[in-house]
């Protein structure tokens, strides 16, 4: 093989032909503090070099007289209640940092909704009205500084605008308009700023100020309207929107858009600050507190073309190089039909069941869901209500055990209910009647391990299905219930659980139970789904301390557990569906103040690794 000409199809060259062939920001999205005050449509600024020192002020709660006032200053992991703006409003745009700001157009409370051209201006303490703007507005881009900032574009009487118009510290002066007249939203500077969609119809229009003009540049891939957006020319992230609803991110590096990871909450109309590197969303429509937080990891990483093979003449070796992206994220999917805790989940993500389950603080339901990607929809139910039975298994072949039939606990189920992606059948009891006893495998070759017996004690029993009967085997090191099990018959993992609150990790190789590294998050009640997933590849997530539910994720490479992007909702007796630690599903679960038996879905992917193959 001396010219390497080609190997399985692909072409064979060097890096001296075919050089590095970009840089690309990667990065994800995570969870940040919630407001204090439910709202979408507020304004947001701060430093524009980091997510840690922003302002979100005005807004609709859509209720009551909707628009408020309210300012809250953000330190970059919980918001504080400021003095408010001089004139509630909502859709309205801000510039400058949280010392020294903006506020300016907006739409005014019912019943007029006015559009307002009323400007005030912050001290890092209260808010001053100063001069208005030339055009009465909202819903357009604001950006810049308390004394060098833009405003463009927006809904003005009797309909959108292409207006442009810069503060210079004292006053308003009309330049140059945007090449469409529409709302938008924005980011930069004075001399280097853009604006991104449309509203209120969706388009992937992106346009450029160089500080005299407008200039029409390079569409997105999505069409939005009310999105988020941050940095400028040469560097840009925008994210959200209505395409409808949408969380897609694209990254901008002054020539082209790319898809990046997706934010966990499809939300438009969002109060943000900060770059490309670091910045945060707040609120959100339909009206909400959540902030999520974006970060780029490293700054930049290499990208080789795809798929070619390169050969190193100096080590006498070919290598494969794919796209490095960093972590995983969490992206919103269809919601359950039946809002449901103390439930199970069979299956992957794009063919996952979800069991039973209590619907109330007083009842339990028979409803069986399936999903197929994008949609839940309601199929055969299981022949009794069940709360917190194990599970295993994929859609067309899964299976439950044990649980409870009684919302106060009193009735236990032995029974095993296997499900053809159709019906389901009774099979053979298991041996220690419990529930929160939890495993996996598939139908035929089973584990569930741990729960709470019939006298309500923790116990530590093991047992394997073999797709007719139980049999018990060896006990966990560590009796306990509401655990996270998972894995197959002989490569199974138990994590957390109570009574208590813990972080213990057990191993199962299809004999005996081993201690390994602790969870890095103590909790109990975690995403419960047997799936066929191996126990040295997993992902836990959700869960509580006993005192606040937990968002935390972590994932298992066989050795220890990492941290890994949160989920969007904070939910406890959630389900699961896991393949791998790189695509799981989560629904569902309980959330307390109000109680709340959630219905939302986050699914969970890790795109394609570093991976290097070399052949010498």
């Amino acid at each position: 093989m001396s010219t390497y000409k080609e190997i399985k199809g692909f072409k064979v060259q060097t890096l001296a032909s075919d050089t590095i062939a970009s840089q690309q920001a990667g990065g994800s999205w995570a969870s940040g503090g919630a407001l204090n005050t439910a709202r979408y449509g507020a304004a947001g600024t701060g430093s524009s070099s980091t997510q840690t020192a922003g302002l979100v002020f005005g807004g609709d709660t859509g209720s009551g007289t909707r628009m408020v006032a309210v300012t809250e200053s953000y330190d970059g992991t919980s918001f504080t209640e400021v003095n408010d703006l001089n004139s509630a409003r909502g859709q309205s745009a801000g510039a400058g940092t949280t010392t020294a700001a903006l506020a300016f157009s907006g739409e005014g409370p019912p019943p007029s909704f006015s559009t307002l051209a009323v400007t005030e201006n912050y001290n890092g303490s209260s808010w001053t009205e100063v001069n208005d703007l030339n055009t009465a507005r909202y819903g357009g881009a604001g950006f810049g500084t308390s004394t060098a900032a833009l405003m463009a574009g927006g809904t003005a009487a009797p309909g959108a605008t292409a207006n442009t118009e810069t503060w210079n510290g004292s006053s308003w002066t009309e330049v140059n308009n945007l090449n469409t007249a529409r709302g938008v939203k924005g980011s930069g500077t004075t001399t280097d700023g853009v604006v991104v969609g449309s509203s209120p119809s969706a388009n992937t229009s992106f346009e450029n100020w160089d500080g005299t003009s407008w200039t029409n540049s390079t569409a997105m891939n999505t069409a939005r309207a009310n999105a988020g957006c941050v940095g400028n020319t040469t560097l840009a992230l925008a994210f959200g929107g209505t395409t409808p609803a949408s969380g897609k991110t694209e990254y901008w590096d002054g020539s082209a858009w790319t898809e990046v990871a997706d934010m966990a909450n499809s939300l438009n109309n969002r109060g943000n600050s900060g770059n490309t590197t670091a910045c945060f969303a707040a609120g959100g429509f339909p009206q909400t507190t959540v902030t999520e937080e974006w970060d780029n990891g490293p700054a930049t990483f290499t990208k080789i073309n795809l798929g070619q093979v390169y050969y190193n003449s100096t080590s006498n070796a070919f290598k494969v190089t794919e796209q490095p992206v960093p972590g995983g994220t969490w992206a919103a999917g269809g919601s359950l039909n039946d809002g449901r805790s103390s439930l199970t989940g069979i299956g992957i993500q794009t063919a996952v069941v979800a069991v039973s389950g209590q619907d109330s603080a007083t009842s339990l339901i028979a409803s069986v869901e399936e999903y197929n990607g994008s949609v839940w929809t309601e199929v055969n139910n299981t022949p009794v209500t069940l709360k917190y039975p194990g599970a295993g298994g994929i859609l067309t072949a899964g299976w439950v055990a044990g649980g409870l039939t009684t919302y106060n606990g009193t009735a236990f189920n032995a029974e095993t209910f296997e499900y053809d992606g159709t019906n389901w059948t009774d099979s053979g009891n298991i041996n220690t009647n419990r529930y929160t006893a939890y495993g996996g495998g598939p139908q035929t070759a089973a584990f569930i391990a741990g729960g709470n017996n019939t006298s309500f004690a923790a116990v530590g029993n093991t047992e394997l299905y073999n797709g007719s009967a139980w049999s018990e085997t060896t006990d966990l090191n560590t009796a306990r219930n509401n655990a996270f099990g998972n894995g197959t018959q002989t490569d199974g993992i138990y994590a957390g659980g109570s009574p208590g609150n813990k972080a213990d990790t057990e191993l199962w190789n299809g004999t005996t139970w081993t201690e390994v590294n602790n969870l890095n998050t103590a909790r109990h009640s975690i995403g419960v789904g047997g799936g066929i997933a191996p126990g040295s590849s997993v992902l836990v997530a959700g869960g509580t301390d006993g005192t606040t539910n937990e968002a935390n994720v972590e994932t298992w490479n066989g050795t220890s557990w990492t941290e890994q992007a949160n989920l969007a909702a904070t939910n406890s007796s959630n389900g699961l569906g896991i393949s791998s630690a790189a695509s799981a599903i989560n629904f569902g679960g309980f959330a307390p103040s109000p109680a709340t038996f959630a219905t939302v879905t986050e699914e969970w992917t890790v795109p394609e690794v570093n991976t290097t193959i070399t052949v010498s």
